[in-house]
């Protein structure tokens, strides 16, 4: 229940209009009801309540105290009338023997029309050397928690009673759900950069195993003088070196998870032209956005057809120009790789290809976890093989 001081006195407001009064505060409330909506910024949303509780209540003075802290004082967070260097930097005793302490300690609004002949509580030393007369005081808190105290003081003679504490409580009420808001807000947030940091830290090992395991491959390679198991772990290598770069560029990028299809293939088609250095390797994307589960797929698909463009396109001890294009088309994503060598044989066939090929068997099967087409044939009047990859855009 409210503490309110027992006062004779004229209860009419400044003015004398009661209704013109009353609708006033009330359209003030509603004017900060919306700025308490769209604030993210607590402290000039406390600023803005501080300065709108006084003009409501016609008063010169208003300030929102914090919770008191360890010494039971109270800071003046914002507020307004008050002399230079009281805001943000003067405090008042939180203790049950003050307006303020009592109103934060027990959760009562707490109205002194009348500080100087006032029992129940001390005047503080601030409000006596701003001749502050009356006061009003109410908790800001929202799901139990005491956020501090809300108050609007007057150097002149009147009267704050019931309605005036109404308009004050309702100023409360909205500034608890917006503090309590911004702090659900910014725990989300941090919880969020933690995934996220996780999440990059789990995307770096898996990118550092990865690179150990072709390091290991390599060792291998350099101790097996079998050409064919040779040419089966450097076609390994390729893989693993494919999903390891992808998962380098899901980490590094500004958001997590995500990655640019001009990064992850232009990067792909560098590291492969490093082994083949008779080969020139063209690459233009589009900087679409691709997630985890399409970059890794793609990018394990355009390995295979720009290795085996490598190694089969051209004759052996000679290079060739190699070309990589990958657009939005409409509603999805075409990706062609090309050469100017022999081109397939005549009797190609992909299905069949697949039953022989381990490289051809990914290349379906990816297209297929892809939602996507693929083609391969001859370049339309030139020498040479197109891959023509078409997937639906995310």
């Amino acid at each position: 229940m409210a503490v309110v001081e027992d006062a004779q006195g004229d209860m009419a407001p400044p003015g004398g209009d009661a209704i013109a009064y009353r609708l006033g505060q009330q359209r003030i409330l509603a004017e900060f009801g919306m700025a308490a909506l769209r604030s993210r910024d607590i402290g000039e949303l406390l600023q803005r309540a501080t300065e709108l509780c006084a003009r409501g209540m016609s008063a010169r003075f208003a300030k929102f105290l914090a919770a008191p802290d360890a010494e039971e004082r109270m800071r003046v967070e914002a507020g307004v009338g008050w002399a230079e260097g009281v805001v943000g930097v003067a405090s008042l005793g939180g203790d049950a023997g003050s307006p303020a302490g009592y109103a934060f300690m027990t959760g009562e609004p707490v109205i002194s029309n009348h500080l100087e002949a006032e029992e129940r509580f001390r005047t503080p030393e601030l409000m006596a050397e701003h001749g502050i007369r009356r006061a009003i005081n109410v908790l800001v808190e929202a799901d139990g928690k005491r956020f501090g105290v809300l108050e609007v003081d007057s150097p002149e003679e009147g009267i704050f009673d019931a309605d005036d504490l109404a308009f004050m409580q309702g100023f409360a009420n909205l500034i608890g759900v917006a503090i309590e808001r911004q702090q659900a807000e910014a725990r989300l947030a941090a919880s969020v950069e933690h995934q996220e940091l996780l999440v990059r830290e789990a995307s770096h090992r898996v990118k550092n195993s990865l690179a150990l395991v072709s390091a290991m491959l390599t060792l291998q390679m350099q101790a097996d003088d079998d050409p064919r198991v040779t040419r089966l772990l450097g076609d390994a290598q390729a893989r693993i070196t494919a999903i390891a770069q992808t998962h380098d560029q899901l980490w590094r990028g500004a958001r997590v998870g995500i990655v640019a299809l001009d990064d992850l293939a232009c990067g792909l088609a560098n590291a492969l032209a490093e082994q083949a250095p008779l080969h020139r390797i063209d690459c233009h994307a589009e900087p679409i956005e691709l997630s985890a589960d399409t970059a890794i797929p793609l990018g394990l698909i355009l390995t295979e057809l720009v290795t085996n463009a490598i190694k089969y396109a051209y004759p052996e001890g000679e290079g060739g120009p190699i070309a990589i294009r990958i657009a939005r088309a409409g509603d999805s994503i075409e990706t062609v790789v090309e050469d100017e060598g022999a081109g397939l044989p005549a009797d190609f066939d992909l299905k069949a290809q697949s039953r022989r090929s381990l490289g051809t068997r990914m290349i379906a099967s990816l297209t297929r976890q892809l939602d996507g087409e693929i083609e391969l044939g001859a370049r339309a009047g030139r020498s040479g093989t197109r891959a023509v990859l078409v997937f639906p855009a995310p």
